[in-house]
């Protein structure tokens, strides 16, 4: 009975259930000992190396030449953010003109976004005035380029159709078209619209407001002058006239050859500027550096 009960007796199988994990901490007591080994010796490959000047200066070039790499990759890379080409616009938002409809209350479409709150606030009220008063609606907008049609004319006459299908729709409605990126205009409408304008302001207009002022990206002139002068005429008042191009020339959207090579001598200094930011900077300081040494 002293032996079943004995101290010895009952603390054996508590040993006994220990003794996996003392196994397993002395199997993988080794392995810390041989990663701390491991770690060590880099330190051991510093202790042993040399410390003369020669392998100092080598050390030093190599971290230079890097630092000179990596200044090299930034300003080629600065320089290419600069000289990508930006974005493309929108395409063909003039589908979006047609698909929306005519304006309810505004009688502006500024699509291409070239007017200010000004020149809508005073067209609106131009176009309410003279709705109320002679049944004719004028409608107004501008877009940054077309890619459906050829030039503004049957632009007009499509947005016309899609508007207001029918004749009866139509007639007393006139289509003021302002393409910004072809600097040209166009004049349409029904039958009631074009009697009471005449054919000889609709030319004008045409020819003379809005080609003329939007050369010079006058855009808010060019509609607003345009309003005056339609409505001027539906009124019977006398014609208020419009710029001509003896005044405004026309300028060519194509760059002389004196200006191409003045960006190009422009582009060479900044590049020649870049390179020798990442090339004699980091050498000039690579030599300080060795001279103090």
């Amino acid at each position: 009975m002293e032996n079943l009960l004995s101290p010895s007796t009952l603390l054996t199988p508590l040993r006994g259930s220990r003794r996996p994990a003392l196994a397993a901490t002395a199997t993988v007591s080794p392995r810390p000992a041989a990663a701390s080994c491991a770690l060590k010796k880099p330190q051991a490959g510093l202790a042993a190396a040399p410390s003369s000047h020669g392998d100092s200066g080598a050390v030093v070039g190599r971290s230079w030449m890097s630092f000179l790499h990596h200044g090299l990759a930034a300003a080629a890379l600065s320089l290419a953010i600069s000289l990508a080409p930006a974005p493309a616009p929108a395409a063909a938002s003039e589908f979006d003109v047609l698909n929306d409809g005519p304006p309810v209350d505004s009688y502006v479409v500024d699509d291409a976004g070239v007017l200010s709150r000004v020149t809508k606030s005073d067209v609106k009220r131009l176009a309410r005035d003279l709705e109320a008063r002679k049944n004719i609606r004028l409608n107004f907008i501008t877009v940054r380029k077309l890619t459906s049609k050829a030039d503004a004319f049957e632009y007009a006459d499509q947005v016309l159709e899609k508007w207001y299908p029918t004749i009866e729709e139509g007639s007393n409605k006139g289509i003021i078209v302002l393409v910004t990126s072809q600097k040209e205009g166009a004049v349409t409408g029904g039958p009631a619209f074009i009697q009471a304008v005449g054919e000889q302001i609709l030319d004008a207009t045409v020819s003379e407001n809005l080609p003329v002022l939007a050369t010079d990206e006058k855009y808010n002139e060019a509609i607003f002058s345009t309003a005056r002068r339609l409505a001027a005429a539906i009124d019977g008042l006398p014609d208020t006239g419009g710029p001509s191009f003896k005044e405004n020339k026309r300028e060519s959207n194509f760059k002389t050859k004196e200006e191409t090579e003045e960006k190009r001598g422009q582009f060479t200094l900044v590049v020649g500027g870049l390179l020798v930011i990442a090339f004699v900077v980091p050498m000039a300081q690579y030599y300080a550096y060795v001279s103090k040494k």
